[in-house]
């Protein structure tokens, strides 16, 4: 395989298979690497602010995920210790037409499976399931790839290649054996539950996020707003790797106990009959994303938090941006492929540090007892709508 215009990607997860579509959408050749045999979903639902929407609705995407992503007409702040709504921030149609871009909750499997769709249907982008990054050797033509499927070992000459393979990265691994996830100490369980089985108050589009002692719970609707989808974050020392493991909902109970939650909270978790949980990791902040003609893309370089509800975000964001960098080596006189890929790295690493930040302050202050609690809940409340909302516009107005 000639390797003027091919780029490989490892992992086909969302940022694998965005950058694919951005690299091809510039006129490159792309091959993705996914050692799963088919597609599966990995987690349940993902709040995609306009900073996200907006690459994807520029790939395509918007008339696959029309039908099946929710745009919320509101965020509501809920706090345990008062049992009810703190403040209301409003999104929906308003939101959409400032930002230009919606926001969208949408079940992961639905975004994974539009994507899919749209990679499918690109003459310039080779999907191999089944098929693992193996080793990558630099030379004076660019890379050679090695992969292997099942016995077969396969070689192939390419300009770059991209590691979007998630936290337990096998590229990272191979370029930065040293680096290594760390347990954050917290354990996300989700579950996901028919509207038909809550009361039509919890089933509106908006997204609830309860702020309680030393855990909080986050509910949304995706699938259309057929299915509600629960997401709990509380402390715990169980730290097996993965997405989704079986979780015992008595567990899960008994930190949400009366004494501490309201009813309505506790419904909620009641409700969900199926629970799966994984241990929250995150990637060192301030490491290395690139070396020559290879570089991380998402989890793989900057797995954070999911408390600014950006992870997927950061990776689309990464998307467009490394493949805007990319393709300034097609021009006459533009930069070599590493030092694109070293300005794709300058010029993501500032605000995905910002983030991460701001995840892990989130996480503490959702978290916050006793008096603490009670000073955030007046704090937010004297803050008004208008001015929270206004928080966030550094993250939702991002353009490549």
């Amino acid at each position: 395989m000639a390797a003027s215009r091919t780029v490989f990607v490892a992992g086909a997860g969302i940022g694998g298979l965005t950058v694919s579509l951005a690299l091809a959408a510039r006129g490159f050749r792309v091959v993705i690497l996914e050692k799963a045999e088919r597609l599966e979903e990995a987690g349940a639902g993902l709040q995609l602010s306009p900073n996200a929407s907006r690459v994807l609705a520029g790939l395509g995407l918007q008339p696959r995920l029309a039908a099946r992503a929710v745009i919320p007409e509101a965020i509501g702040l809920m706090s345990a210790r008062s049992g009810g709504e703190i403040i209301r921030l409003p999104l929906g149609e308003a939101a959409t037409a400032r930002a230009g871009a919606p926001y969208w909750v949408v079940h992961r499997a639905d975004l994974q499976a539009a994507l899919q769709a749209e990679v499918n249907d690109h003459p310039d982008i080779e999907l191999r399931l089944g098929c693992q990054f193996e080793d990558v050797v630099p030379h004076a033509k660019g890379l050679t790839v090695v992969q292997r499927s099942g016995m077969t070992r396969q070689q192939d000459l390419a300009l770059a290649l991209v590691g979007a393979d998630g936290i337990w990265s096998t590229v990272r691994h191979h370029l930065f054996p040293d680096v290594q996830p760390q347990f954050s100490g917290l354990i996300a369980w989700r579950g996901t539950l028919e509207a038909t089985q809550l009361p039509r108050e919890y089933t509106s589009p908006r997204v609830q996020l309860w702020m309680g002692p030393n855990a909080h719970l986050v509910a949304y609707p995706i699938s259309g707003g057929r299915q509600i989808n629960i997401v709990a974050a509380v402390p715990g020392t169980w730290n097996r790797p993965g997405w989704s493991a079986p979780g015992d909902g008595n567990e899960l109970k008994s930190t949400f106990a009366s004494s501490h939650w309201p009813g309505n909270a506790r419904m909620m978790i009641g409700a969900v009959d199926g629970w799966r949980k994984w241990a929250l990791f995150t990637v060192p902040d301030g490491g290395e994303w690139t070396q020559g003609a290879i570089a991380l893309l998402g989890d793989a370089a900057h797995a954070m938090l999911p408390f600014a509800a950006q992870g997927a975000g950061m990776a689309i964001e990464d998307a467009a941006v490394l493949a805007k960098c990319v393709s300034e080596t097609q021009h006459e006189g533009g930069p070599t492929m590493a030092v694109a890929m070293q300005r794709y790295a300058r010029q993501r690493r500032g605000r995905v540090a910002r983030v991460q930040r701001v995840a892990r302050r989130n996480g503490w202050i959702y978290h916050l007892t006793g008096p603490a609690a009670l000073a955030r809940d007046l704090a937010i409340k004297a803050m008004g709508a208008r001015r929270m909302l206004a928080r966030q516009d550094w993250i939702y107005d991002w353009r490549v």
